[in-house]
């Protein structure tokens, strides 16, 4: 490893570490990921003929240009795949769809409810993202739960729950769109091999934590009136939930049919919801009414999160750099020397990892380190690829901490990191390691 190589490694890895503990600094880790991407890239042209064939003297600056341009538009797929259905989320919440949702969980039982949230928790986030999901089903908690030491247990759930759902759908999870973008899983086949998997990492936990619980909820809430009124009519909101679901559902067969990359399909159905809903709109009474406005898609495409699109856009291009100048490929081969070739111990031990730092560079770290192979264990929906979206994405839950839907119901109820650690993350860990078992069953029949 070159001087130059070492440095470009040491930048990475310090920056990694002040988005680990962003919580500590109070310092937005997409300012972080940012400056990654500028450091790295900024080294990696001290000497890039060390790199590219290529690169030497009048043709440096081209070979360089189109390097970074060919890794921007690979990122670019996934930027505006997210930019896309975290728009139809948020305009199907704004308009009321997820009312739907709370009317299906009222229910006076505290287990029947825990099964509820369980399950639709699980098929929520494979169709919407397992960020959007914990939040929703959240706010949906703290209309129905009063008691804050019940709630906490289903919190812990909703967790364990949407990270489960996210691994075994192409758009459940960021690093499952990665994989996917990347071509190295398929929709069928990904949700074929790891429904079931990842099915029992969120049922274990579950039924475990059910036996904790006994009784009727004390108060059970009802959805009032002034929740489920709004601009659109009852049937209006409910064609807005169905068309935004049904098009973030219908975004893998657009793909298969078509063979056009997912953020199309993406794009498509938002263009068709931003029509339906503008019809809406135009036809109410008194169009200027209160919050009319906010709730279509040109007000809501300013309130998007676009510090998370640039985390990923900066992390992205960080870890390509990376990948250019074969960092990657060789720890993925020390790992593949340490681990004698099991992808089973490499894709567990990732997803142990993911539980501690964030899954996106893990991720994009692996996919710089393993190429494809035409056949075996590194094809396309092959075992690595397939064990490393459940691993990764199942992972995160074993800490508050190691995922995004974690962290954020981490501050929404104030979940403090050692009550977790003490009480859940074993059930996570029992979750995850059934998972891992039941895809080695699975592979052992069908072989």
């Amino acid at each position: 490893m070159t001087s130059l190589t070492l440095t470009i490694v040491v930048a990475f890895v310090i920056g990694y570490f002040f988005i680990a503990v962003e919580s500590v600094t109070k310092i937005n880790k997409a300012a972080i990921a940012l400056l990654m991407l500028v450091v790295t890239w900024t080294l990696f042209m001290l000497s890039p003929a060390d790199y590219l064939p290529g690169a030497e003297g009048g043709h440096m600056a081209s070979v360089v240009s189109e390097t970074i341009e060919r890794h921007l538009g690979s990122t670019a797929t996934t930027l505006f795949f997210l930019l896309g259905a975290m728009t139809i989320v948020e305009l199907v919440d704004q308009n009321g769809g997820f009312n739907f949702v709370r009317s299906i969980m009222l229910t006076h039982s505290k287990r029947t409810l825990l099964w509820r949230i369980a399950f639709i928790t699980f098929f929520l986030s494979a169709i919407l993202d397992n960020l959007t999901t914990a939040i929703v089903m959240i706010m949906i908690l703290r209309k129905l739960v009063s008691d804050r030491k019940d709630r906490l247990i289903y919190d812990s759930l909703v967790i364990i729950a949407a990270n489960s759902g996210g691994a075994f759908s192409p758009i459940g999870d960021v690093t499952t769109i990665m994989l996917w973008n990347k071509g190295v899983i398929t929709a069928q086949g990904v949700v074929g091999a790891l429904f079931l998997p990842s099915l029992l990492s969120m049922v274990v936990p579950a039924f475990v934590l059910s036996l904790s619980l006994n009784g009727n909820l004390s108060s059970p809430s009802q959805v009032s009136q002034a929740t489920l009124s709004g601009d659109l009519t009852a049937t209006q909101r409910k064609v807005v939930f169905f068309m935004g679901v049904g098009g973030l559902i219908f975004v893998p067969i657009f793909k298969s049919v078509t063979h056009l990359p997912p953020f199309v399909g993406i794009l498509f159905v938002l263009g068709l919801l931003w029509i339906i809903t503008e019809v809406f709109y135009a036809h109410l009474k008194t169009p200027e009414e209160k919050g009319a406005m906010q709730k279509r898609v040109g007000r809501i495409l300013t309130r998007i999160d676009m510090t998370t699109i640039l985390f990923f856009l900066g992390i992205l291009m960080a870890v390509a750099c990376l990948e250019t100048i074969g960092v990657l490929t060789m720890l993925g081969q020390g790992l593949n020397t340490m681990f004698h070739g099991n992808f089973y111990l490499i894709t567990g031990v990732i997803g142990v990892l993911s539980s501690i730092i964030d899954n996106v560079p893990l991720v994009a770290g692996c996919m710089g380190m393993y190429q494809v192979a035409p056949m075996g264990d590194m094809a396309i929906d092959g075992v690595f690829w397939q064990l490393l979206a459940y691993c990764a994405g199942v992972g995160g839950s074993m800490l508050i901490i190691g995922s995004a839907a974690g962290v954020v119901v981490m501050g929404l109820e104030k979940i403090s990191f050692g009550w977790y650690l003490k009480r859940v993350s074993w059930l996570a860990l029992l979750g995850y390691l059934s998972g891992i078992l039941c895809y080695w069953a699975e592979n052992a029949l069908l072989q």
